[in-house]
């Protein structure tokens, strides 16, 4: 969670603040809009009324740990050692065996979108981190519960492992 310091120097209330007002505005029984709706009138700037909501909704119980609007949500990055030039295709490849994944979108170098098997969506990023190494940031969206989170969060760690250790 972000400090108190910081979130009020960006809206001019601390989290304690935060969260003693919308109790009293009746955040508690307020969809996210609803409560994105209060903490914009209070002033927040729209990234931050997204933080002050998603937190305020996490520490009193409306929101589990890696949930999102869509489902929940794994993240996994990984930087490897090897160009760019080896690692988009080397994971490209690893990922057209993979059986019921679907490349939706491919922009060599720097992204995919993938469809997976269950119907969940995957964003994937590349990064150049020098002409040696490279980075894969990896988002898995639209999962069903907290159990699936660390499924794929284990998948994905593993997977760019492998990938990495392609280049020891």
């Amino acid at each position: 969670m972000i400090g108190d310091e910081a979130v009020r120097k960006a809206t001019g209330k601390d989290w304690k603040e935060w969260f003693t007002l919308l109790d009293k505005a009746g955040a508690r029984k307020l969809d996210h809009k609803g409560i994105v709706a209060v903490v914009g009138e209070r002033g927040a700037g729209p990234w931050w009324q997204q933080m002050v909501t998603v937190t305020y909704e996490q520490e009193r119980g409306l929101r589990e740990k890696y949930q999102k609007a869509g489902g929940f949500s794994a993240n996994a990055s990984k930087t490897i050692g090897a160009p760019l030039a080896k690692v988009y295709p080397a994971f490209q490849a690893r990922m057209k065996k993979e059986p019921g994944v679907e490349i939706r979108k491919a922009r060599p170098g720097k992204s995919m979108r993938l469809t997976w098997r269950d119907g969940s969506s995957v964003n994937v990023n590349f990064y150049a981190k020098g002409d040696a190494k490279s980075q894969v940031a990896i988002e898995h969206e639209k999962l069903k519960d907290g159990q699936d989170v660390a499924q794929k969060k284990k998948y994905w760690s593993e997977a760019l492992a492998g990938v990495a250790a392609s280049w020891r």
